[in-house]
């Protein structure tokens, strides 16, 4: 039988049942972002394998991402009415059951239907587990603690990714590094539905269908489009796009403002912290993503390094960012959140400086520097910012927040890509590769320069 929990009562402090439970729901975290990393490594092998040809290979990386991004909102709201746990085990189970069709795909058309799946299946997880952190740890600090560490282990994700794929990879078929989340999820399976509370909104009406219809309307020609222009400049298949993606989305906010139980609540945005944390979580997306690959790109490029050396380069920033996730919910005992968010914001500010100068023949040290102390000021955003968002509605809204909070980072992401990224290319091309990074880091420095103020003003009550 499943129960169904009241609001937690604010302030109550978890017990060692919550803490058991956050170590289950990080699970999901730490496999979901390793399956994307680790799919990296395992392309080349695979479109040899299943003979997939360029566009098939485009479809095989790009296919989880938009069923992602464009089932998170959903699956967010879902969860409110349904109950988060329950979706968080449908979810389970249809991410391990898709990761095994994956692993043992005949064709492409087969792995890109079991990679659409995972990405329906992978938009249930983020929304879920973060919304159930919530609803187990009312203390704030202790909410605050929780999601520094659900949030580093999609960093962790990206750290053992690399190193446990090329393992793989080197003494197994490609297909073995979709079976890496399989135990996890079984894991999640059984021990879930013993640790994990339920939780859903009792007052939540039926879900409107055709809200979800717009939304995937919107979302899915939008992404496309910046995918589209990110990989192929300004052509009439990714305006065409964005411009359906704009005017559905428009319908979208329009339906959304006349019902009395929207798939996406517009009124939580009345919320100054809400508003201003994801603004500054998108901003972090678009430029901190984008710069991401174009230190990477810088190792391999500009420097003539392996891919080993690239991610050997990248290494002590992804260490950083970890320790920053797990360190600014301990800072946050002594120092105001805003005060850390903002020094975090300052910081990497100050790490996207050092990129925006350097040169292929000060070696790789100078770079590894800057993107290590840029990844140190990311944690207070993203742990204590998606705490905010969390902690600033009601706690039956909490996965459709905690969906809105994932969306933002999926999206952004793409639109970087699409638009930084673009220019950055474009030096490059001209200048030479150095220059592309120049400008990348050098338009993000002052863009954190100036969200550094921003955050100070907009968050002095948090």
């Amino acid at each position: 039988m499943t129960a169904t929990i009241a609001a937690p009562v604010a302030g109550a402090r978890a017990g060692r049942r919550e803490w058991v439970g956050l170590a289950v729901l990080a699970l999901p975290a730490l496999l979901v972002s390793l399956d994307v990393f680790v799919l990296v490594l395992a392309l080349p092998k695979l479109a040899l394998s299943l003979h997939a040809d360029g566009t098939e290979q485009l479809w095989i990386m790009d296919i989880y991402g938009f069923m992602v991004a464009g089932f998170m909102v959903t699956m967010g709201t879902l969860g409110d009415r349904i109950g988060r746990r329950k979706l968080l085990l449908i979810g389970a189970a249809a991410f391990g059951v898709a990761s095994v069709v994956a692993a043992f795909s005949t064709s492409a058309g087969m792995l890109i239907a079991a990679r659409a799946v995972l990405g329906v299946a992978g938009a249930t997880l983020a929304p879920s587990t973060l919304s159930l952190i919530g609803a187990m740890f009312a203390n704030p600090r202790q909410r605050a603690e929780a999601i520094g560490i659900w949030a580093g282990c999609f960093t962790v994700g990206a750290i053992v990714g690399p190193v446990v794929g090329g393992f793989m990879l080197e003494h197994f078929r490609w297909g073995s590094v979709f079976l890496l989340g399989v135990p996890a999820m079984v894991l999640l399976l059984l021990i879930g539905p013993k640790l994990l509370p339920e939780y859903r909104d009792e007052t939540a009406g039926r879900l409107d269908l055709p809200s979800v219809g717009l939304s995937l309307a919107a979302i899915l020609p939008a992404v496309y489009g910046v995918k589209e222009l990110a990989r192929d400049g300004v052509h009439l298949t990714a305006v065409v796009a964005l411009v359906i993606g704009g005017i559905v989305g428009y319908v979208f906010v329009k339906r959304q403002r006349t019902l009395d139980e929207p798939l996406v609540d517009f009124s939580l945005f009345a919320a100054k912290a809400f508003r201003t944390t994801l603004g500054g979580m998108l901003l972090f997306s678009v430029l901190g993503g984008t710069t991401m690959l174009f230190v990477a790109q810088f190792f391999q490029v500009a420097q003539q390094l392996s891919p080993v050396g690239a991610a050997l380069g990248l290494l002590p920033g992804m260490a950083a960012s970890t320790v920053s996730f797990l360190a600014a919910p301990v800072l946050a005992r002594r120092v105001p959140q805003r005060v850390l968010i903002a020094g975090g914001v300052a910081l990497a500010a100050a790490g996207m400086a050092i990129l925006a100068f350097v040169e292929p023949a000060g070696g790789p040290a100078w770079p590894a520097l800057g993107f290590a102390v840029t990844s140190l000021g990311v944690g207070p955003m993203v742990a204590l910012g998606t705490d905010l968002v969390v902690g600033s509605v009601p706690v039956r809204k909490a996965g459709a927040a905690s969906a809105l909070a994932q969306t933002v980072n999926e999206f952004g992401y793409s639109l970087g890509l699409a638009t930084v990224g673009t220019l950055g290319s474009a030096v490059a091309r001209s200048y030479g590769f150095a220059s592309g990074l120049h400008v990348v880091a050098g338009l993000a420095a002052v863009a954190f320069a100036v969200l550094v103020g921003f955050v100070a003003k907009n968050l002095r009550t948090a």
